[in-house]
């Protein structure tokens, strides 16, 4: 059976680029009589409003999208997130970084990634002893995955997009990345990968712009053994000046054009989706 989900951050109201996005999953589901979810990813608490949850719901219920409840909310399952950190740690492969983003960007000339300048490895070496004492400083530390050495343990990996086809998963583009902060207790990455697995997620419906990142959700599904779903990565709506829907560009917003007067159908024609 086909499960698939949409899975928004509240940190924002939904332009007609989600509307798409959750559209397709939508109808990738009740095409095959499979299952569709809805989560929210409130990981980042500090820009994170309950305000914009409560948007979500009535934007996608105005849509006529049914999904089967609950709804998953990741600020709920913190402590699923540290276990699995745990479990990594507990394996060797998860290192303190007490570096700042300016420190990184002004590491020289270092790579970039999809996620910008590739982090240049400064605090893996450090000793336990070393560790501990910046730790105890109070200084604030990020957690890394030695990616070398988790991609050296899993071997070859791929993917299959329903776009791109078979899809050969390369994490060390994105260098050793950040799973989780002081502040923010688990990456988006770490989280997703935990969440489709136990919402037996078997179709990822996201956008282009996410592809990159699945190279990475490749590598922590090997090192936790979960289930590999297929992917689409659809192409993203753009606006008249071509560039891409985004909250931060401020998109117009599903409200606003229900405010307009615009029905939900014609929405849904907007998107080519009816």
């Amino acid at each position: 059976m086909i499960v698939t989900r949409f899975a928004p951050s509240p940190t924002g109201e939904l332009h007609l680029g989600h509307a798409f996005s959750a559209l397709s999953a939508f109808a990738a589901a009740r095409m095959a009589a499979g299952r569709f979810l809805l989560r929210i990813e409130d990981i980042d608490l500090g820009r994170c409003r309950p305000a914009f949850v409560d948007s979500i719901l009535t934007d996608l219920s105005w849509l006529g999208l049914v999904w089967e409840e609950p709804v998953r909310r990741q600020s709920e399952h913190f402590d699923e997130y540290r276990a699995a950190l745990d479990v990594l740690s507990a394996q060797g492969l998860l290192y303190p970084c007490f570096c700042t983003r300016k420190d990184i960007a002004g590491a020289g000339q270092a790579p970039h990634g999809p996620d910008g300048p590739l982090y240049p490895g400064t605090c893996r070496n450090l000793s336990p002893a070393e560790q501990l004492e910046l730790r105890e400083s109070g200084q604030p530390f990020a957690l890394r995955l030695d990616c070398a050495e988790a991609t050296r343990r899993v071997g070859r990996l791929v993917w299959h997009d329903r776009f791109a086809g078979t899809v050969v998963a390369r994490p060390e583009l994105f260098g050793d990345f950040v799973l989780a902060r002081k502040d923010c207790p688990a990456s988006y990455h770490l989280a997703v990968t935990l969440d489709d697995a136990h919402q037996g997620v078997t179709l990822v419906t996201r956008g282009e712009d996410l592809f990159a990142a699945t190279h990475v959700h490749r590598l922590l599904q090997a090192l936790f053994d979960l289930p590999v779903p297929d992917y689409s990565h659809h192409p993203l709506l753009t606006g008249p000046d071509g560039r891409r829907l985004a909250k931060r560009d401020h998109a117009q917003t599903l409200r606003s054009l229900r405010e307009d007067g615009r029905s939900a159908v014609e929405v849904r024609a907007m998107v080519g989706l009816v």
